[in-house]
This record gives structure tokens, sequence and C-alpha cells, in this order.
């Protein structure tokens, strides 16, 4: 697969229902699919697996939602793993900061109460979701245990100074006065590191969120990250069931 044809591959592939869904809130997007392990299925070492919390991207803009991952969270309940793909208030639909911090935060906190008895709570984000997890997870008192982020918006400034997305940060943060403190509040580079391991993804050809964005990050919290950078990957194959890059997100996981 070429790196062009990355999204249309992901996009095209038809949204899988989830065994349930439960709301954290009153807002329609204030949800979370869960999709329960395979009753035949089960972890590698037959003890029980991580709850795995996925946060989907989009730049934060309501006219992306989290559909385009219910594959891959059908995929890993087939592999036994408990899954919890959670909706959160995006711009444009109630979302922006800090109501969408917020939402990340009740969304983990209802998936762990909804799939109790779990060995830890792996947060994962793709893209802008993966920003929400790196942030979600340096909350103190968070019960996250481990993030892997995926072509994460890791660096928030880098990402504002290159207007990726056509500005999608001031349009997350609220141009004007106070967006540098703003900014500097909710960007995970600038931030104390999470107490737990992370672990990012990143191809190196993504041309939607660019590799130097984690290196960066990556430089400011090298201890504790693992930054695995995915030759001739662009930003939609780790997320896409059946690439290379995928399987390793699943083998990881």
């Amino acid at each position: 697969m070429s790196v062009t044809d990355e999204e249309t591959a992901l996009l095209g592939l038809a949204p899988v229902a989830p065994d349930r869904t439960v709301a954290y809130g009153p807002h329609p997007d204030q949800i979370v699919d869960l999709y329960e392990p395979r009753a035949d299925a089960g972890t590698p070492s037959g003890e029980p697996g991580p709850l795995v919390v996925f946060l989907h991207g989009g730049f934060w803009r309501a006219a992306y939602d989290r559909r385009h991952l219910s594959p891959l969270a059908a995929e890993l309940a087939g592999r036994g793993l408990p899954v919890a793909l959670a909706e959160y208030r995006r711009v444009g639909a109630g979302g922006g900061a800090p109501q969408t911090f917020e939402d990340v935060e009740a969304a983990v906190e209802a998936a762990v109460r909804e799939v109790p008895g779990t060995e830890g709570v792996v947060l994962v984000g793709h893209s802008a979701g993966g920003h929400l997890a790196l942030l979600a997870a340096a909350r103190p008192g968070t019960p996250v245990t481990r993030v892997i982020a995926v072509s994460p918006v890791a660096d928030l400034a880098h990402a504002h100074e290159l207007r990726l997305s056509n500005g999608a940060v001031a349009e997350l943060l609220g141009a004007g006065p106070g967006l540098p403190e703003r900014l500097a509040a909710a960007d995970p580079a600038r931030r104390p590191p999470p107490g737990v391991p992370v672990t990012i993804l990143h191809g190196a050809d993504d041309d939607d969120v660019p590799l130097g964005v984690s290196r960066r990050y990556a430089a400011a919290h090298p201890d504790g990250t693992d930054l695995r950078e995915l030759p001739g990957v662009g930003h939609y194959a780790p997320v896409t069931p059946g690439t290379p890059s995928c399987r390793l997100l699943s083998a990881l996981l």
C-alpha cells in the first residue's frame, strides 16, 4: 500500500458496531463504545489483558468521529482484549479547550468503571488523539498505566508553528489574548512527562503530522519514551487492520 492510498484504505473499511455503548455525560458525543473480548480468545500468556482505551484523531474537529477506528477495536477484541472506543466533544460541536480535555478524562474513568478486573489501562491515541492521550496520562491520579501514541500531535507548540491542518491548534485552544499560556498548559512536550511508559509509533512519510513533531517530544522527555520510526509509512496505516505497522501496534498491545 502506498502512502497516498492509506487514508482511502482506512476510511473505506465498514464500521463495526460495538457490543454496547455507555454515556458519561449528557452531550450526544459523551459516549464510549465497548468491544468485549471474544470468549474463546485470550492473551498469549493466558493472563487477563489490559483494558485498551482508544482516542481517535481528526485534529479535534467535529467533522471526524470514532467510527474509522471501530474495525481495529473489533479486531483487538477478537484477540481477547477488552476495548473502549471513546468519543468526546470536538471543535464545532461543543468541544475545544477545556471541554475536550475534560471529556477524555471522564471517558477513561467511565471505561474503567464499566470494565473492571483488567491488568492495567493502555491509552492509545491516533493523531490528535495521541496528543489527548499524552495529556491525559500526565494528569495526577490517572488510572492509565501505559500510553501508545500513534502519529501523535505530541509537540503542540511546534504543530501550531507549522499551522498543521490550517491552524487546527488555534481552533482547539482559541486564538487571541492568552493563547501562549493556553498552549503551554495543553502541550505534552512542555508539561511534566507521564509517570508511565510511553511508546510512540510514527511513520517516516507522514505528511499530516510530520515525524519531527514526535522527535521533539521524545527529545523533551527522553526517559520513559520509546519512539519507533516506521520507514515508508504514512499517517493512517498504523491504525488500519492488516498492514504491517498495524500488526506492530497489535503486538505491542
